[in-house]
């Protein structure tokens, strides 16, 4: 692959027009097709196997009324609400699209406060009700311009309570601008990266959209994947960038310096963008639907990241050229940043044992919340009071109890249960001291089924929920399923607790291999998943702390505690783990590469913290800083995610990268590089950080020469010399 890499980047350096214009050409044909056969994002919330999917597919076979998706409708006003008003919004609401049934207003004792409930005859995930309240905003307005405030809740209308602003991708770029303007000093290496990340999140958009028109996307899928793929672009660009700066300092020409950045650098993006891919596909095994999809589209945006630096940063390196380095530098100034990290690293190395214990105690200290951590899957009592959904939550809990947002459904199948059985087993729920309400039995039309709800006295994000519905399901007969929203939500963060630890381990153990094969070592992709695991049990017990706790919730737009969502540990724990594999290739690979060229264990670590050091902690400031943009967004899993990874990234980058790894590394010492021959000969051959490629002779670097018309003169097409 050295060879292959070192032979594109020179050629692209030789031919840059032909190489944008190959380039444009293959984005534009992307975009064609994209918005020719394309699809849309569509949800697919079910979670097949559990009772409560069970019970909701019974619900939707045999009663059309229920099942599907839910809006609540809540009226509230200083006077009593007039019975004409809620007559006349029924009517409306009866008429909005796949409308199925409007059940009677109900009301409060005051008749202050009124909840009509409206049934929809399809998923919520159907295109038509997905996000869309534009319906329910046109029924409702009536009684808005006569001063009644009304408010949605339901599921919905939760589609659209918080809809993503698009705050991180521009809060990402300004500060990713913004840090390597103060890091290096040059207009042009800050925009480059910039320009190449975005024109691979451009790619991968369209990518993404190509993927929805063969198999459903989550339509949270895509802000994620941009998140994702903004960060790793900037990373990839960046690190790139640095080592071909780094060649034009050795004497080397441009194309020769540009050859020579794809089979280092450019092989390590390859092999940092396998780790990250590894981790995605580990959200497959979590068993939900929602997951594979966020797992594909994010795997297409690190693609389309990897494959634009491959192809951009060659191409907008020859048109650059020394313009990359700082203009003090031009004039014959040494450049800054590798002595500081050198002398840091020297630093650590004299005293290891005590790094590592100061560095380990403090990723602990951040983990340690996550022993309290309770989960629970989103519901409309998370989001912020300047969602529509949490204020009519707050309505419906102080006028009819905290239960009535979210009751639980109760099915009966009438061929294996009598009717007189259904009512008992009802009298007896009713009689329950957590139960506030039963609702009368109704029976299908067909006779196939009997059902009622039953509201308990607390909300569905309770921690005695959980507890409700199990007990629930050990009292009732057999033929009688326990279902409903507050159910699905229970039985959603069950099944995600249990495939949290098939994640990790696939994701754990994959990553191990492979880095193994990469780095010829046991003991480095050991040492490298154990702190990877520290830093995203800090990112854990950060979520906790702030979410959960609410400690510091209000820097963020969040007015409540609340539980952790249950989609969030699975989701952090692949994208977290992929992207700290991606710092781990890179700070390894230069210490591989010096240590095989010098042999000296402990002079390799010192060396290869000074060449990336400032490149790596500079791409984790602007992962932070995209991270913490998408932070700012409404919705609250969107922040939870922002947090986590920012968390995350900010420790790995820190703690991990500048202590524990050149700590641990240095009492180790040769220990480091151990694989027994045996294992060496099975294992296939990958030579990452490029060393099989010798530099090829430096010549006299001038940005006005023609390279191109050189090489087309000379019929120069020098390839990279292979050792061995």
């Amino acid at each position: 692959m050295s060879s292959l890499l070192f032979r594109f980047g020179r050629t692209a350096a030789l031919h840059p027009w032909r190489t944008l214009a190959g380039w444009l050409v293959a984005v534009v044909a992307l975009f064609v097709l994209a918005g020719t056969v394309g699809g849309t994002t569509q949800d697919d919330w079910d979670v097949p196997g559990t009772e409560s999917q069970h019970g909701l597919n019974l619900l939707r076979e045999h009663l059309p009324n229920s099942g599907n998706a839910t809006a609540n409708v809540v009226l509230h006003d200083d006077q009593r609400i007039p019975v004409a008003t809620l007559t006349a919004l029924a009517a409306r609401l009866a008429v909005v699209p796949h409308a199925a049934h409007v059940d009677p207003p109900r009301l409060s004792d005051d008749g202050k406060t009124a909840v009509l409930h409206l049934a929809y005859d399809a998923a919520v995930t159907h295109p038509d009700l997905m996000g869309n309240i534009k319906p329910l905003d046109k029924a409702v307005q009536p009684a808005r311009d006569a001063g009644i405030q009304v408010e949605f809740g339901g599921d919905q209308p939760a589609t659209a309570a918080a809809p993503i602003k698009g705050h991180g991708e521009l809060i990402g770029v300004g500060a990713a601008l913004l840090i390597l303007m103060l890091a290096f000093g040059s207009v042009v290496a800050a925009g480059l990266p910039i320009v190449v990340a975005l024109g691979g999140l451009a790619a991968g958009s369209a990518g993404v959209t190509l993927l929805a028109a063969v198999t459903d996307v989550s339509t949270s899928a895509p802000i994620v994947a941009s998140m994702v793929g903004l960060g790793v672009g900037i990373d990839y660009s960046l690190l790139m960038v640095s080592r071909f700066t780094e060649n034009l300092r050795a004497g080397h020409a441009i194309p020769d310096a540009t050859g020579m950045t794809l089979a280092t650098a450019g092989r390590s993006v390859v092999f940092a963008s396998l780790t990250v891919l590894v981790s995605l596909l580990g959200l497959g095994l979590a068993g939900l639907a929602t997951y594979k999809s966020f797992g594909m589209a994010t795997g297409i945006a690190v693609v389309a990241a990897m494959v634009s630096a491959l192809t951009l940063v060659p191409v907008l390196s020859r048109f650059a050229g020394t313009r990359l380095q700082p203009r003090r530098e031009r004039r014959g100034a040494a450049p800054a940043g590798r002595a500081l990290t050198m002398r840091w690293a020297q630093r650590v190395s004299r005293r290891p044992l005590v790094w590592v214990l100061a560095g380990t105690t403090v990723l602990l200290a951040l983990a340690a919340p996550l022993v309290d951590m309770r989960t629970w899957p989103q519901d409309d009592s998370t989001q912020t009071s300047e969602a529509t959904n949490r204020r009519a939550f707050d309505l419906i809990a102080a006028e009819f109890g905290p239960g009535a947002n979210g009751p639980v459904t109760i099915v009966a199948q009438r061929a294996a249960i009598t009717d007189g059985a259904v009512t008992s087993f009802a009298t007896r729920v009713a009689g329950d001291d957590d139960v506030a309400r039963v609702s009368p039995v109704v029976h299908s039309s067909d006779g196939a089924i009997s059902m009622f709800t039953v509201e308990p006295r607390f909300t569905p994000a309770d921690e005695r929920t959980g507890g409700f519905i199990a007990h629930l399901r050990d009292v009732a007969p057999d033929g009688v399923i326990v279902t409903g929203w507050s159910a699905l939500l229970s039985d959603i963060s069950d099944e995600l607790a249990v495939r949290l630890w098939l994640v990790i381990g696939f994701v754990v153990t994959v990553s191990v291999l492979l880095l193994m094969v990469i780095f010829r070592s046991i003991l480095i992709p050991l040492k490298a998943a154990a702190m990877n695991l520290l830093s995203i049990g800090a990112a854990y017990g950060v979520i906790t702390a702030v979410f959960q706790w609410g400690w510091g919730a209000g820097l963020i737009g969040l007015d409540h505690a609340t539980p952790v969502s249950s989609w969030v540990p699975i989701l952090i724990f692949a994208i977290l783990f992929g992207l700290s594999m991606d710092y781990e290739v890179f700070l390894l690979s230069r210490i591989r590469e010096d240590w095989l060229r010098t042999g000296d264990a402990h002079g390799s670590v010192v060396r290869g913290l000074g060449d990336t050091g400032k490149v790596i902690t500079c791409a984790a400031a602007i992962m932070v800083a995209v991270f913490l943009g998408f932070a700012s967004e409404g919705d609250v899993v969107v922040k939870m995610l922002g947090v986590g990874m920012a968390t995350a990234i900010l420790v790995d980058a820190t703690v991990v990268r500048m202590v524990l790894v050149p700590a641990t590394m240095t009492l180790l010492g040769r220990w480091n590089w151990w694989l027994p021959a045996w294992l060496d000969r099975l294992l296939p051959e990958f030579d990452v950080e490029g060393s099989a490629v010798l530099p090829v002779p430096s010549t006299t670097i001038d940005a006005d020469v023609d390279e191109e018309k050189a090489a087309s003169d000379d019929g120069d097409d020098r390839v990279p010399v292979l050792v061995g």
